[in-house]
């Protein structure tokens, strides 16, 4: 449990001292420093962090692979930090990138979140769908 100074110090303080969970991971919100668009919600850790703020570069660690990767690494859909803010309690990263290629996706569109909830004439629910701006077959292509 943090003491009320250590909290104080944490919220107000100046130093970066980001609040991993018990994975060791920090959520990380992407927007175009541009639009203001937010392009993807990822995950940090220690390593992806500090080689983002070394690199000027976005760094994450895919929980699904188990490895860190640099963002455009096989796209070429490199993201170019512009600012990176740490909120309040430390426990989220947002940072503000320069979107290479127009794609932040790995699906080809240029947001992850590339469908929007509409509401149909019948009252139900649909989604609508954004437009690629790449195959990822094509992009993603293994060498044989």
């Amino acid at each position: 449990m943090s003491t009320p100074a250590a909290t104080q110090d944490i919220e107000e303080g100046l130093l970066l001292r980001p609040k991993f969970d018990a994975a060791g991971l920090v959520t990380c919100v992407t927007t175009d420093a541009t639009t203001g668009d937010v392009l993807m919600v990822a995950h940090m850790n220690d390593e992806a962090l500090r080689r983002t703020i070394a690199s000027g570069e976005a760094w994450y660690y895919s929980r699904s692979r188990g490895a860190l990767w640099r963002k455009g690494e096989s796209s070429g859909n490199i993201q170019r930090v512009i600012e990176l803010r740490v909120d309040c309690d430390q426990d989220a990263i947002w940072i503000r990138v320069e979107q290479a290629g127009g794609a932040a996706c790995h699906t080809g569109r240029r947001s992850c979140f590339y469908r929007a909830a509409i509401q149909g004439g019948d009252g139900k629910l649909a989604l609508v769908d954004a437009g690629k701006v790449f195959d990822p077959a094509e992009v993603y292509r293994k060498p044989s």
